[in-house]
């Protein structure tokens, strides 16, 4: 597991009728703030800000298709030449990084092939490569530096 220390919260948080909106500089609009969406907007700003990754490469919630089903994932974090780099698959505070979640980023990987998978609820965070001479995922010890 990798231990975050999230850059303190400068959210801008608004409110439209009964929900709680948050304004994600990245999409650069408000989105609903869900439990999930609080840990993407704190992961991401932990990747610009902590680890200094461009905003540039940084695509959120784009449309995949596995199979026939429609599927949206949560970061993906493209290298200089436009090429996925990174997957990240964020879960609210209160679920668990399991070996579902694993699956779950590893059927993504099959559609965006990306060097890393990053897994993580804001609490517990993984990271993992493929190494095709083990024919294995190996956990990392820390995100990697851009």
């Amino acid at each position: 597991m990798i231990t975050i220390n999230f850059p303190p919260p400068d959210f801008r948080i608004s409110r439209e009728q009964d929900k709680e909106l948050i304004f994600d500089r990245y999409r650069k609009k408000y989105v609903r703030l869900t439990p999930e969406e609080w840990v993407r907007q704190n992961f991401l700003n932990y990747l610009v800000k902590t680890l200094s990754y461009p905003s540039s490469l940084i695509g959120i919630e784009k449309e995949i298709m596995l199979g026939e089903l429609k599927k949206r994932f949560d970061i993906v974090i493209y290298n200089r030449r436009m090429e996925p780099w990174m997957l990240v698959e964020c879960k609210e505070m209160n679920v668990p990084i399991t070996q579902q979640t694993l699956e779950q980023v590893v059927r993504y990987h099959m559609v965006i092939p990306a060097t890393y998978l990053v897994m993580t609820n804001g609490l517990h965070t993984f990271c993992c490569t493929y190494r095709p001479a083990e024919q294995r995922w190996v956990f990392l010890e820390e995100i990697p530096s851009f």
